[in-house]
C-alpha cells in the first residue's frame, strides 16, 4: 500500500492485491491516517462492482463521522450505483475538488 500525503489529504494506492486484502491493510494502517482527508484510489482493480465499493461503507461512515472527507476514485462504478453515504468519483482531481468543497462547508457549518 502506498500513501501519498499532500497537506491534510492522504491518497491511498494499492499494489497488486485483492480487494479484501486492501481493505484489511487500510484498516490496519487507519490509526496513521485517521486525521487526514482520504482519497482511496481504486484504479488498479481491473474489475470492480457496486458491491465491492460498499465494502468501504463502514470505514467511510467512521471517517466522515470525525468530520474528515473520504472519497473513492474509480471509473468502474458510478456514483449512481452506490448509496449517498459513500462518495465515488472517476478522477483524483474530482476527489480533491470534493474535499475542498466539503472543507468549505465544514468551515461554514453547513
Amino acid at each position: 500500500m502506498i500513501f501519498d500525503k499532500e497537506g491534510s489529504t492522504t491518497t491511498v494506492f494499492q499494489e497488486n492485491i485483492s480487494l479484501p486484502q486492501f481493505l484489511q491493510n487500510i484498516n490496519e494502517a487507519y490509526q496513521r491516517i485517521k486525521n487526514d482527508h482520504l482519497i482511496i484510489n481504486l484504479f488498479s482493480f481491473s474489475a470492480l462492482t457496486a458491491n465491492d465499493v460498499l465494502e468501504f461503507l463502514e470505514l467511510s461512515n467512521t471517517h466522515r463521522a470525525s468530520k474528515k472527507s473520504f472519497v473513492l476514485v474509480t471509473n468502474k462504478v458510478s456514483y449512481e450505483e452506490v448509496p449517498e453515504e459513500i462518495l465515488v468519483v472517476p478522477t483524483i482531481q474530482e476527489a480533491k475538488d470534493i474535499i475542498e468543497m466539503e472543507e468549505i462547508e465544514r468551515d461554514l457549518d453547513l
